[in-house]
């Protein structure tokens, strides 16, 4: 029976334990194979074709986690489903959710649509969600798809899943970046390059002031404007808060956090200063209010439209890469 359903072609490019995946679903297609039947084990396929038992595993764990195979103890592996449409089942950990994670979302899904479904989740910068809701959905999905952020002693959680399964999303992890493809912004390059690229407009402003309270934001964002304002000798500052600091002429504000960015436009207009003239605001991550907002808000941001195209690629081919997406500053009326 395993050599009837099971077809391995040598010298193909598809990895054999995908070949198996693929003998599976043509079975079902072809009425081979129906609900209930009873599947070889792993053991026998493995002999009968010349196959290590790893591959065979392999091949099982992924269709069990597709829901195609189910086993029980002293019965052995059986169809536990004949629905085949969707080739994946892809596990979404997002940090939180914003507009720009929203456009983020809305692009992977669209370039996924049709070929796998999509569940999201979001661990808000807790590592205790973000392990349970890990740990709670194992062997439930074909796909991975995380945000680590910051944190630490998170490998022996991540590792539990099938490493060929993992993709890391937004930002590099130092502790699981090394292990895992991943679409990432290089936050220290991004801040760089970005400030580098409108020095002209940065040196009619006397003070640079980067407002970085820590926490959510990534370390690169502090270590990249540093070095800039180091490097071509700006005089600068960096400032975990902006409560009752008076704003003064003659500054320009590096403002992660929208809610800082809010309180400099309205400073701004209570004391009269001219943004773009008499002080700067450059805000990070890109939104439609933001080219509205005060005439229009310059920003530092990552093309989330293209994260979501170039994972959906990643995911969908099983891509083992490390790309980094690509950052701009985008010029606008308040520098």
């Amino acid at each position: 029976m395993a050599q009837q359903i099971f077809q391995i072609e040598e010298g193909s490019d598809v990895p054999k334990y995908k070949q198996l995946i693929q003998s599976v679903y043509y079975a079902i297609e072809n009425k081979q194979l129906q609900l209930g039947d009873k599947i070889p084990s792993i053991n026998f396929i493995a002999k009968e074709l010349s196959l290590s038992r790893d591959t065979v595993l392999t091949a099982f764990n992924e269709l069990r986690t597709r829901g195609i195979i189910a086993s029980t103890p002293g019965k052995g592996y059986y169809v536990n489903s004949t629905q085949i449409d969707r080739e994946q089942k892809i596990f979404l950990l997002f940090d939180e959710l914003n507009a720009f994670k929203e456009q983020l979302y809305n692009s992977f899904t669209n370039a996924v649509k049709d070929k796998a479904s999509v569940d999201i989740y979001f661990h808000y910068f807790n590592k205790r969600v973000f392990k349970n809701l890990i740990l709670e959905n194992l062997n439930k999905y074909t796909t991975y798809v995380i945000m680590p952020v910051f944190f630490r002693d998170i490998r022996p959680v991540v590792s539990q899943i099938e490493q060929a399964n993992v993709y890391l999303l937004d930002q590099l992890n130092r502790e699981v970046g090394p292990y895992y493809p991943a679409v990432y912004q290089n936050f220290h390059k991004d801040v760089y390059q970005a400030l580098e690229s409108g020095i002209e407009l940065l040196k009619k402003y006397q003070t640079l002031i980067m407002v970085h309270p820590g926490g959510k934001e990534p370390v690169g964002m502090l270590e990249g404007f540093r070095n800039f304002s180091i490097h071509y000798r700006f005089h600068h500052q960096v400032i975990h808060e902006l409560k009752s600091r008076e704003i003064q002429k003659g500054e320009l504000y590096i403002v992660p956090n929208d809610l800082d960015l809010v309180t400099l436009v309205k400073e701004s207009k209570r004391k009269g200063l001219t943004l773009g003239r008499d002080l700067g605001i450059i805000s990070y991550n890109d939104t439609p209010l933001k080219q509205v907002v005060a005439d229009g808000i310059t920003t530092i941001s990552t093309d989330f439209d293209a994260m979501g195209r170039t994972l959906a690629r990643m995911v969908l081919n099983k891509k083992n890469e490390h790309i980094e997406n690509p950052a701009s500053l985008i010029i606008r009326n308040s520098i």
